[in-house]
Formats: C-alpha cells, structure tokens, sequence
C-alpha cells in the first residue's frame, strides 16, 4: 500500500490515565515491570476442539489457561471476527475464553477485526453482511456489533478492559468506506467503535492499534491525523515482529516518542519469535530463517532473549506509559485443522514454531520470561 505522506499539522489529544485491573495509575519515570504481560490466545478454543494438549514444562498436562497463568501472564487478547466460514472467533467463544480467564484472575484485551477474516495492513475487507449498507448504516453496524460482543461480556461478569477498535489500522478499516483516503470516513467508524465501548463500560479503554513498530514516519502521519479529525481513544497499540518490522533500536524511538508525542500509554498487541525451524504441522513456517534478527537465533533461549528484550524496551518508557505486552498467539500449536484459512480445514497455521508450546507440547522458557516481566 503506497502511504500518503506525514500531515503538517498535528493537535495532541489529552493524556490519559490508565489503570490495569487491581493496580495503580502510573506516572513515575523509574522503569519498572510491565503491567500487562499478555498473551493472544484466539486460536485456543479451536485448538482444544480438535484434541490441542497442553502442558508445563516438566510434562503435567493442563489447561492451556491456567499453564500461561502460573507462569506469570495476567492479560489475555482474543480476535472477534463477524462471520467467519469455520465459526470460531465468534462471540461465542469470546464468552466461554473470557469466563476462564476472568476466573484466573486476568485482563482481557477484546480485538474487534470487523471482517469475517483476517484484518490487517494489506486487507481490511467489510464482513459479507455489511458489505452493500450504507456509510451510515456501516457506522451503526461496527456500533452494534461491538455493543452485542462487550454487553454480553458485562452481563456474564467478564467486562473487557481494553478494547482494539480495529486490527492493524495503518491503511484505515472497512475499505473503501474507512480506508486511509476517506479520513473522515475513518474517523465516523472508529468514533463509533469508541462510543459503543464507552456505552457499555466507561471503564473500558479503547486501544488504537496499528502494525509497522518501528516506523515512526507512519506512527505520526497517522495518530497526527487522527488528531485533527477528531478520532477519540485512550491506548496506542503496536505491533513489533522483529524479523520484518526493523531494527530494535527503532522501534524503541517510536515507543519512546509516540508516548511522549501524544501523551498516551502505550502497548505493544503483538509480538513474537521463532525457538526453532523445524516445522510441525506439514506447512512451511512463515519465518524459517536459523537467525531471523542478528544476534538472536531461533532456538529456545533466542526466543527468550527475544521477548526478554522487548520486555525491557517497554519496561523504560518514560513517565510509566510503557504499559505491557501481547505476545501473539502463544497456543497456536501445530493441531491439524486449526491452520490460517478459515474457509480450508487443510490449510496449515505456519506459526506453529513460534509459540510458547513446543512441538512436545510443554511451556517454554519464553513463557517465564513473559510473566516475570
């Protein structure tokens, strides 16, 4: 996608305190733990369907949730798509995850795609149901999906406490409508997201995400604009793959100076890294290199250096806005069926060799080095 270039104006909307479930608002310099130390478990509930086991890592079978949890993660993120062709990522399933969960005692971070598969840099396609409304019937739409999913969370106790009001926003949501051309159109979209969030829990905060976490250009062309037309949120989200997204040492600029530039805490949604390149599931792996980012290979220990560094990178952004990270997808092991085409049961996930679970199934040690923060 060819990004229009950086506006020239940018108006800073207001700082925002941010509270993570049963602590503090953050306001001190003094590096510290991240408060979120998360994890997306979205391809969970189909792994367990189709046989996924879990274990610790000295060999004890147990619930998926609750082998994250003692190994330290307090947050988990789950992906709503509208109508997928598998039905997984539904509602559904954000209710019965986010009932484990809450019941461990962790966050939940609820990431709306508003499609029926994959949104992300390159495809923000409508769900096929909304496909000929109108824009404001779009805009009703993304306000009552997001309303039905949220309220029935509330109504069974588990009130989300972040909420993504898009994936991977860097060229807009819902195209053509929201695409990166129709500013406005974008802003009317994700406005309603924020209100439906705010309808259903004042509490909630609404997280901007976008992809791309070391490309500071991108990150001020882009929340810059927001600004000026007027998009209301409380978080910056990012994601960070090492591997594609540029040198580590960027990426903290951008941290740095997208929390500083917007008064906003910020957290990273999704993170990941390879412990080895053997494949698992008969699909090649979607990284495959012995040494995708220099200096840390893919083996066990590379992993958790990996996630280790990131870690800290977080953990010293200035003024405490450094709030947490996702790693993502740390159950998406190598289960037959639960491969990234919804529509094709065949079809492998390619990620499987960057999960937290190893191809014997045990945690590794990245999943300590995650929860210790």
């Amino acid at each position: 996608m060819r990004r229009p270039l950086p506006a020239l104006l940018a108006a800073l909307l207001a700082a925002v305190a941010l509270t993570a479930p049963g602590g503090t608002a953050h306001g001190s310099s003094a590096p510290r733990a991240p408060v979120v130390r998360g994890t997306d478990v979205s391809s969970l509930a189909k792994s367990e369907a189709l046989g996924g086991v879990y274990r610790y890592a000295d060999g004890r079978r147990g619930d998926a949730l609750t082998i994250l949890r003692d190994g330290g993660v307090n947050h988990i993120r789950l992906k709503v798509w509208v109508n997928p062709a598998d039905g997984y990522n539904t509602k559904t399933q954000v209710l019965s995850v986010a009932r484990r969960a809450k019941a461990l005692g962790m966050g939940l971070l609820v990431d709306f795609h508003y499609s029926d598969s994959w949104a992300d840099p390159s495809k923000q396609n409508k769900p096929a149901a909304w496909a000929s409304l109108s824009f404001n019937q779009l805009k009703q739409a993304v306000y009552n999906h997001t309303a039905d999913v949220l309220g029935a969370l509330k109504a069974q106790g588990t009130t989300a406490d972040m909420v993504q009001v898009g994936n991977e926003l860097n060229g807009g949501l819902l195209w053509p409508d929201g695409r990166y051309d129709n500013w406005p159109g974008m802003a009317g979209l994700l406005n309603a997201g924020y209100d439906a969030v705010k309808a259903v829990s004042s509490s909630t905060k609404v997280v901007l995400h976008l992809a791309d976490g070391a490309d500071n250009g991108l990150y001020r062309w882009w929340f810059d604009t927001a600004a000026t037309h007027g998009v209301r949120y409380d978080v910056i989200a990012l994601s960070y793959y090492p591997f594609w997204h540029g040198t580590l040492e960027a990426f903290q600029y951008n941290l740095n100076d997208v929390a500083n530039r917007y008064g906003k805490p910020v957290i990273v949604a999704e993170t990941a890294y390879p412990f080895t390149t053997a494949d698992d599931d008969g699909w090649a792996n979607i990284i495959g290199s012995a040494e995708p980012y220099p200096g840390y290979p893919a083996t066990t220990s590379g992993q958790a250096a990996m996630t280790r560094r990131i870690l800290d990178i977080v953990r010293a952004v200035p003024n405490g806005r450094g709030l947490g990270v996702f790693y993502w997808e740390s159950t998406w092991t190598g289960v037959r069926g639960n491969g990234w085409d919804p529509a094709d049961p065949s079809s492998g996930n390619g990620w499987e060799n960057q999960a937290l679970f190893g191809y014997d199934d045990r945690a590794l040690p990245a999943l300590r080095t995650l929860g210790t923060g």
